[in-house]
């Protein structure tokens, strides 16, 4: 007998909350970005290239804090996540949707990252999920397939703040793969023959492809871009941004005592 279609079959409620999840989240973000001030003048955010798929090029301050809608929790909270930092069960999950070679995810990971791992992270109060979402072509795809790579040897965040150490041309040749080989036995990536096969293989590609199409699925549209509780933050934010919407996500969670 046949099978039936996947178009036939009726949707769980598994798949349902996914689905209801996505167009919850891509709601939330159209809103943040049609009701706030438009970043591209002040270089807030960086959009890239979605192929074949119209989309504006206008992106937005973010909405954290009391007036933000909440969503369901999207995080993944892999205990074995190489992509991750923070305790497992922290109260706030922050998921990062960034590309190597944008401008502002770089100023983030330099200046505001650092200030959060310390007030936050290492309280034990928040935990960052990494999401790969390179949208600047070819060389920003292999950075990504690379830092997923480092991952498998555990120097993700090593390989992470290497890329990011200072501000780069796009698209210029400095994320080949001959350059990123170098890049990784900085970073301390130990076998670097591995490291080689990882950045290449299908699991890399498919491992990309699931952050990105997830991002999509979000409407995000521009990096960097963020959801801290489900709360959308846009752009490379001001650190009392991101502060503030962590603080309210720790009141929304019973645990506001914790932020010291």
């Amino acid at each position: 007998m046949p099978e039936k279609s996947s178009a036939s079959t009726p949707a769980t409620p598994r798949t349902r909350g996914r689905r209801s999840r996505a167009v919850w989240a891509a709601t939330v973000l159209v809103a943040a970005a049609v009701t706030a001030t438009a970043l591209v003048v002040t270089g807030g955010s960086d959009s890239g290239s979605r192929p074949d798929h119209s989309r504006s090029e206008a992106t937005a301050e973010p909405v954290p804090g009391d007036s933000a809608p909440v969503g369901p929790d999207l995080a993944r909270r892999e205990a074995d996540d190489p992509l991750a930092v923070g305790p497992v069960d922290a109260p706030v999950v922050m998921i990062e949707y960034s590309d190597f070679q944008c401008p502002f995810c770089g100023r983030f990971a330099r200046e505001t990252k650092q200030e959060l791992l310390r007030t936050h992270v290492e309280k034990g109060v928040l935990r960052i999920e990494w999401r790969n979402f390179p949208i600047f072509g070819e060389e920003s795809e292999r950075a990504a397939r690379a830092a997923w790579a480092a991952g498998r040897q555990g120097a993700f965040w090593e390989l992470h703040d290497r890329l990011y150490a200072e501000p780069r041309e796009r698209n210029t040749g400095e994320f080949t793969q001959t350059e990123l080989v170098a890049h990784a036995k900085a970073a301390g990536v130990a076998d670097l023959t591995r490291f080689r096969e990882d950045m290449e293989s299908d699991q890399a590609r498919q491992a990309v492809d699931r952050d990105r199409a997830e991002g999509y699925a979000l409407g995000v549209t521009s990096t960097p871009a963020f959801l801290v509780n489900g709360t959308p933050i846009l752009g490379a934010q001001p650190t009392d941004a991101f502060d503030k919407a962590i603080r309210d996500a720790l009141t929304r969670s019973g645990s506001g005592s914790e932020a010291k």
